[in-house]
């Protein structure tokens, strides 16, 4: 199918259980939180798992995790320039201020990779030679804002021992054999996105592109299990998916979103929008 013709809002309501659904690395890796203790998994973590989950779909994806990297290319701009992988070797010796071929760039990145005209990128690189390369702002149509829990979240942390040394002579235990796990004991978590069909327009996101999106968002957490989330404590509930009738819809997303008010045990009520009702996916 062609271009996303018409708006689209969606909503993910999820639960964690001893899980930790996105550490902090500045606060010794607990799960995030804000000043009142309400839990947060950062809209970047999301588009993580997005992104991971469109990956072994056989989508092309830019920003490839290290654990998931397909091409071995160490930086961004070594896989936007790879003949194989990327655009072509020269694709950045172009002069700051030429148009075209910054638009060039653009269209050939977004035919490219999938998270390209889904997200947005921005390619910043010098070229060549003095005078050369680029600073390319791509904004994507898909927005995702970050997920916050419905309650305030209860956080248990456990000091852990490694049962060897990493360092020293393993005569006695180095400072390195301990640690701290945190993990969220019981929570449920929403986090709201939406399309915009003008956007879409820029980067060339197709409406078959947003069925792609839909079809994975019940299943985010699936192949994502690690020592902090392990197989099973994450969990989607619900994924609420509201095509609108225009490009510019019959409601602000701030209205749709707020029709939606999800409740602590992770059901939800659902105020009523005139022609305009979600489909609402049950989670794997």
């Amino acid at each position: 199918m062609g271009t996303l013709d018409k708006k689209i809002d969606f909503s993910v309501i999820f639960t964690v259980r001893n899980a930790n659904p996105n550490g902090d690395p500045l606060n010794g890796n607990r799960p995030r939180t804000d000043y009142n203790n309400i839990g947060e998994v950062s809209d970047v973590c999301l588009k993580r798992k997005i992104r991971d989950r469109l990956q072994e779909m056989g989508e092309m994806i830019f920003v490839q995790s290290d654990e998931k990297k397909e091409d071995g290319l160490p930086s961004l701009r070594a896989r936007a320039e790879d003949e194989k992988y990327g655009l072509g070797k020269n694709i950045f010796n172009v002069k700051s201020g030429d148009y075209n071929a910054h638009e060039n760039i653009k269209q050939k990145a977004c035919e490219k990779w999938f998270d390209v005209r889904a997200f947005g990128q921005i390619f910043a690189y010098s070229g060549a030679k003095k005078g050369e390369g680029v600073s390319i702002p791509i904004r994507g149509p898909v927005s995702i804002q970050s997920a916050f829990s419905i309650e305030p979240v209860s956080i248990t942390s456990n000091q852990i021992t490694k049962s060897v040394s990493g360092e020293g002579t393993g005569e006695k235990k180095a400072s390195d054999t301990m640690g701290m796990k945190h993990r969220v004991d019981e929570a449920v978590y929403a986090f709201y996105g939406s399309m915009n069909p003008q956007l879409a327009e820029r980067t060339g996101f197709k409406y078959d592109d947003a069925l792609k999106i839909k079809k994975l968002l019940p299943k985010m957490f699936e192949n994502d299990a690690s020592s902090a989330r392990p197989e099973g404590s994450m969990r989607i509930k619900y994924v609420f998916w509201w095509e609108h009738n225009s490009k510019s819809g019959q409601y602000s997303s701030a209205k749709v979103h707020a029709s939606l008010t999800v409740l602590s045990d992770g059901e939800y009520e659902l105020e009523k929008l005139e022609n305009l009702k979600p489909e609402i996916i049950t989670g794997f």
